[in-house]
């Protein structure tokens, strides 16, 4: 994949953690993490508004 312009789509699927199933998970491509800035085991906090979820980078208070 190369350059990601603003609005372009990256289809994924949800997948189920452990054996129960007790979580879901999704991927998020390589180049849209890099370009917020974030790494591996970087806290992120997820936010509902109706049907879409926001990923956000943590900020402690």
């Amino acid at each position: 994949m190369g350059t990601v312009e603003q609005g372009e789509e990256h289809i994924r699927k949800i997948q189920t953690t452990g054996e129960d199933g007790g979580s879901y998970m999704i991927t998020l491509p390589r180049e849209l993490v890099e370009k917020q800035g974030w790494r591996k085991g970087q806290k992120v906090t997820v936010h509902a508004y109706g049907k879409k979820l926001i990923i956000e980078d943590w900020q402690p208070e």
